[in-house]
């Protein structure tokens, strides 16, 4: 096998395992709450703290890969993701599993940023497209199987037998990686911006303990005030740290573009809803409806599907007539299918309740994410394209991140058909403002002037 089809097969592996674990695991809190006990605040620190270290830390880890090499980097990334597998596996009670699935998240930020530039650097730059083109087709596959396949384990046999899976795709990755050899030193490393790092964890950390641990201590409690405090500081020193380093994890020059400013602002708002709205259609399906995990993962499908489809020809589209309409109307249409799902009532019917939202919601975001993508790389310089996928990965798992710590604040201790009426109208909320902040904010670019002819020379 020829290096540069090893390279591709490694950087596929790596990324479809960290996708794979934040596809699987919706499907599996119930079951997961059900064993360990922590109710509604388990489920959500599980999502949480893997998205807390995996958000945060995933600028760190470009810049890690920079510097050390990126066989190296996913190297450390898959035995730290074989290892958390197990812890999480093995887990006696939910203290223990929100441990090990926030380290899981850590390394899990070791390796998508690192599959990427391995790409780059192996591939020359003619091939990249395809081979990147590759990389998110067959990514793509771990958010329309893990559901259904976790869904399946869970009903089955466990949900503990969803992290161990993660060993064999591990296990593979290791031996293809074996033949590539290690990294040649690199001359030029980059300072690596431990501060601003430590700063986004801390920062992240205490916002999101407060909001999910509100629910049961009260926001006047010091073990909620607290944190609190102490988190809202460390993200405003973190931004003037950003400001003055020489060496940045987050460039904020990177925000100076227009259509980079604007596209991270409604991804903020856009990747809230993507995250809070599945997450609890997911749990009241299972936990209220009674539906099995496999039922749930599959309910919640045609959206990916959709997207999978769709998704290449609204990016076709937006090349052609520009970002700026599918960002803006994209979202409200996904907003619209939320509020078709307020017809839910306390006798659950999926096919005339949920289905008709649903399917209006895969169409929303197949209209929406290729073209906020394309809006966004396309306002950074070719050579800072990186770093800019990079800055909006972060800030879209952020988004989520928050938008899952404030469920309870929306619905309260319990997701009944009240509660998910509240989510949901939140959720239509929150896309309508980041289709405003679209319509306002991105401007499309403008088209190339068409070559001159030369006139042919008169003697």
């Amino acid at each position: 096998m020829e290096r540069r089809s090893r390279v591709l097969i490694v950087a596929i592996v790596v990324s479809f395992i960290a996708f794979l674990d934040g596809a699987v695991i919706n499907v599996a809190l119930p079951a997961i709450e059900a064993e360990l006990g922590g109710g509604l605040a388990l489920q959500q620190w599980a999502v949480d703290a893997y998205l807390l270290t995996l958000g945060s830390l995933i600028l760190l880890a470009g810049s890690l890969s920079d510097s050390f090499g990126r066989l190296r980097i996913i190297r450390v990334g898959l035995y730290g993701f074989a290892a958390t597998s197990v812890l999480c596996a093995v887990a006696p009670d939910g203290v223990v599993f929100v441990i090990a699935r926030a380290l899981q998240g850590a390394a899990g930020a070791l390796l998508v940023p690192s599959s990427l530039a391995l790409i780059i650097a192996t591939f020359a730059q003619s091939e990249q497209g395809k081979a990147i083109g590759r990389w998110t087709a067959w990514t793509t596959v771990a958010f329309l199987i893990g559901p259904l396949f976790g869904g399946a384990l869970v009903d089955l046999l466990s949900w503990r037998l969803v992290f161990w899976i993660n060993l064999l795709p591990i296990a593979f990755a290791l031996v293809i990686m074996h033949a590539l050899g290690r990294d040649e030193p690199n001359p030029d490393k980059e300072r690596i911006d431990w501060l601003g790092a430590g700063l986004g964890v801390v920062g992240l950390g205490g916002t999101v303990f407060a909001l999910i641990e509100q629910g049961r201590f009260g926001w006047a409690s010091p073990v909620v005030f607290v944190p609190l405090v102490v988190g809202i500081v460390a993200l405003i020193v973190f931004l003037w740290w950003e400001r003055r380093a020489a060496q940045p994890m987050l460039p904020l020059r990177l925000f100076a573009a227009r259509n980079f400013a604007a596209g991270n602002l409604a991804t903020l708002f856009i990747y809230a809803a993507f995250s809070l709205g599945p997450f609890a259609i997911t749990i009241f399906l299972q936990e209220y409806a009674g539906f099995p995990a496999t039922l749930a993962g599959l309910a919640t499908l045609p959206p990916t599907v959709m997207l999978v489809f769709l998704g290449s020809w609204f990016g076709s589209l937006s090349s052609r007539f520009g970002p700026r309409i599918f960002m803006t109307v994209g979202p409200i249409i996904v907003a619209v299918g939320y509020l078709m799902t307020l017809a839910v009532t306390p006798e659950v019917e999926y096919w005339s309740q949920f289905l008709p939202g649903i399917i209006v919601t895969g169409l929303g975001m197949a209209m929406t994410v290729a073209p906020l993508t394309a809006a966004i790389l396309g306002a950074v310089d070719p050579a800072r394209a990186g770093i800019g996928s990079a800055v909006n990965n972060a800030v879209a798992r952020i988004a989520g991140l928050v938008a899952i710590a404030s469920i309870g604040v929306i619905i309260g201790t319990q997701l009944d058909v009240d509660g998910y009426h509240r989510v949901a109208l939140a959720t239509a909320a929150v896309l309508v403002i980041g289709g405003i902040v679209s319509w306002i904010g991105i401007r499309n670019p403008q088209p190339e002037p068409a070559p001159v002819e030369q006139e042919p020379a008169r003697d």
